[in-house]
C-alpha cells in the first residue's frame, strides 16, 4: 500500500505539528498507510510539547515532486556480462525493448547494450573470433555436453567444408581454434590430436569413443549439437560473452531519488531511448524507457492546517492531494479530482482531528491526546483567541483528562517555552511562526512569535526592520509584517519592512510606527490577515 504523507505549512507551528501526528494515528488505526512530516525546522515550544508527551518530532519532508521511483520503469532488467548475446537479444525481445544493461558479477553497471548495436556488430563486425562460456555455447545451440575441460571457451571459429584430405592437408589447426564439423571422423581425430580448443559436432552427429579419449588427453572440449552447420553458422557469434558487444561502457544513467523534471531535461538535449538506473554504489536496479515517464504513481499527501499553494510543500502540483484539513480561509490549491476536504471555523486543526476520532469513537492514548491538546492551546492562546470555539474548549476539556494535565497550567508552561529569544536570530523570531499570503497576484506575510517580555526585541528593533526589509525585497513582497503577542497583555507589538509602512497605516487608519502595540490583536487569522487583505483588494 502506497504511503500517504501528513505535513502541515512550511514554517510548522504547534498545531501543524500536533494535527499531522493525530491525523496520522488515526488513519494508520483504521488501516492506512500514512506518516506525519514537518516541512520545517520544529520550534521551541512544540519541541516541549512532543518531549513532556514522550512523542518522537516527524521526519523532514524536502519536497513531494516526481522521483524516478515514483515512475513504473522496468525494475530488475538487467543481464550479467557472462551471460550470451543470444540472452541479452532474447531479452530485449521479451520485454518488447531496444535497451539492456550490462551488469559485472557484483551488480554494478558494466554498460547498455542496444538492438542497433547488436545490428552493427552482426553486419560488420569479424564473425570468426569466440570469447564465451561451455556453458553459452551448449545454450544457444540446444547442445550436449560431450567432453568439457575448460569453462570459458576463446579461440578462432572454423568450418570444415572442404573434403577431408585437402582440409588435413591445407589446414594448420592451433590450440585455440574452435571446428564446427559433422559425422568426419578422419577430420575429428586430426583435430583431437591437433588439441584444439573446442570441437562443434553437428547434427548430433556420432563421434568415436576412440576420439572422446583422445580429446580428454589432449585437453579437448567437445559439444554436440543437433543443429546443422549453416544454423551453427548463424547462431555461433551470438555465444558470445554480451560484455563483447558493450560499446557504451559509461552510458548516462539515472537514480531513483532522481526528479522527473530533470530526466525529461536531460532528455531533450540526448534524446536517447534508454537509461540505465543505478543506485548510489553503481549497482543497477534496472533500464528507464523513456516513455515509462508517462506511468507514474504520483505522491499522496494529506494537508493539514494550510490550503495555500505558497504555504505548502514544493512540488506539491507534481503529487496527489487526497484529503485537507484546516480552519483558515479558502486559499489557492486545486486539485484534479474531488477529495474529501474538511475546513471548521474554529480555533485549531487539532480540535478538527479530535473531532475524527469522536465521530469514528476511536480511543485516543495519552500522548496522542496531549498533542492534539497542544495544538489547540497553542493555537487558541489557552483558549483566550477570539477565535476559540464552544468545539474547542469542549475538546479542551476531554483531551486534558485524558493527557492527564492542568490545561492552565501546562497551556501557560507550553507558550512560555516558545517565547525564550536564547539562541535566536532575528531570523529565526520572524521565521518561528511565519505564513505567506496571496491576494490579487500581490504577495505579503505575515510572522507572529509570543512572548512575555517585549524589551528583549524592542531593544535591537532597527535590527529586525532591516530583516524584513531584506525579506521583502528579495522576494517582492509588498509587506512583511512580525507581530510580538503578549498575551498577558491581550495585544500585539507589530514591526514591519518600512516599504510596507502605507500599508499599515490603511490597516489600522492611522500613522503606525514601529513597535506599537495593537490591543486585542492575539489572533493573525481573524485580528490581522483579514484586515491586510481588505486594504490589498481594495
Amino acid at each position: 500500500m502506497q504511503k500517504t504523507l501528513i505535513f502541515g505549512h512550511r514554517k510548522p507551528d504547534t498545531d501543524s505539528v500536533m494535527a499531522a501526528i493525530g491525523l496520522s494515528y488515526l488513519k494508520n488505526k483504521l488501516g492506512e498507510n500514512t506518516e506525519a512530516r514537518v516541512l520545517g525546522t520544529i520550534n521551541k515550544e512544540s519541541q516541549y510539547a512532543l518531549d513532556f508527551f514522550g512523542l518522537k518530532a516527524p521526519k523532514y519532508l524536502n519536497d513531494v515532486k516526481l522521483q524516478l521511483k515514483d515512475v513504473i520503469y522496468h525494475k530488475g532488467f538487467f543481464l550479467k556480462d557472462t551471460a550470451s548475446i543470444y540472452e541479452g537479444y532474447q531479452a530485449m525481445l521479451r520485454e518488447e525493448l531496444t535497451g539492456l544493461p550490462i551488469i559485472r558479477e557484483n551488480g554494478s553497471l558494466s554498460g547498455l547494450i542496444t538492438l542497433k548495436d547488436l545490428s552493427h556488430i552482426l553486419i560488420y563486425e569479424n564473425g570468426e573470433e569466440l570469447h564465451t562460456s561451455y556453458d553459452n555455447i551448449l545454450h544457444v545451440l540446444n547442445g550436449e555436453a560431450v567432453y568439457r575441460c575448460d569453462d570459458e571457451i576463446a579461440g578462432n571459429i572454423l568450418m570444415a567444408t572442404y573434403r577431408s584430405t585437402t582440409f588435413m592437408s591445407q589446414v594448420e589447426l592451433k590450440h585455440d581454434d574452435i571446428l564446427i564439423v559433422g559425422d568426419r571422423h578422419s577430420v575429428i581425430e586430426y583435430a583431437v590430436n591437433a588439441g584444439v580448443k573446442l570441437i562443434i559436432l553437428t547434427g548430433d552427429s556420432f563421434i568415436k569413443e576412440e576420439h572422446i579419449q583422445l580429446a580428454k588427453k589432449n585437453h579437448v572440449n567437445i559439444i554436440r549439437t543437433p543443429f546443422f552447420a549453416y544454423h551453427i553458422a548463424r547462431l555461433i557469434s551470438l555465444t558470445n560473452y554480451v560484455k563483447t558487444m558493450v560499446r557504451v561502457h559509461e552510458p548516462i544513467t539515472f537514480m531513483e531519488t532522481d526528479f522527473v523534471s530533470d530526466i525529461i531535461d536531460v532528455n531533450h538535449k540526448l534524446k536517447h531511448t534508454n537509461y540505465p538506473v543505478v543506485d548510489k554504489n553503481n549497482k543497477c536496479l534496472g533500464l528507464l524507457k523513456i516513455t515509462d515517464l508517462s506511468e507514474k504513481t504520483p505522491k499522496k499527501v494529506i494537508l493539514v492546517d494550510h490550503n495555500e499553494k505558497v504555504q505548502s510543500v514544493e512540488g506539491l502540483e507534481e503529487a496527489e492531494i487526497v484529503e485537507i484539513l484546516d480552519h483558515h480561509n479558502l486559499g489557492s490549491i486545486t486539485t484534479n479530482y474531488p477529495i474529501n476536504f474538511r475546513n471548521m471555523s474554529v480555533g485549531s486543526t487539532s480540535t478538527i482531528v479530535y473531532n475524527l476520532y469522536v465521530e469514528r469513537r476511536m480511543e485516543i492514548p495519552r500522548e496522542i491526546a496531549g498533542a492534539l491538546l497542544s495544538g489547540i492551546l497553542s493555537d487558541t492562546l489557552i483558549l483566550k483567541s477570539p477565535t476559540a470555539t464552544y468545539r474547542d474548549r469542549e475538546a479542551v476539556a476531554n483531551l486534558s483528562m485524558i493527557a492527564d494535565v492542568s490545561y492552565e497550567k501546562y497551556g501557560m508552561d507550553l507558550l512560555k517555552s516558545g517565547t525564550s529569544l536564547e539562541g535566536m536570530s532575528y531570523e529565526d523570531v520572524l521565521f518561528n511562526d511565519y505564513k505567506l499570503f496571496t491576494v490579487n497576484d500581490v504577495k505579503f506575510s505575515v510572522g507572529q512569535f509570543f512572548t512575555m517580555n517585549f524589551d528583549d526585541i524592542q531593544k535591537d528593533l532597527e535590527a529586525y526592520v532591516d530583516v524584513l526589509d531584506r525579506e521583502a525585497e528579495a522576494n517582492h513582497y509588498v509587506l512583511v509584517a512580525l507581530y510580538v503577542t503578549d498575551i498577558i497583555r491581550n495585544g500585539s507589538y507589530v514591526i514591519f519592512n518600512r516599504r510596507g509602512s502605507g500599508i499599515m497605516d490603511l490597516v489600522y487608519q492611522k500613522s503606525v510606527q514601529e513597535g506599537d502595540f495593537i490591543e486585542g490583536c492575539v489572533s493573525r487569522k481573524k485580528h490581522v490577515v483579514p484586515l491586510i487583505m481588505e486594504v490589498l483588494e481594495n
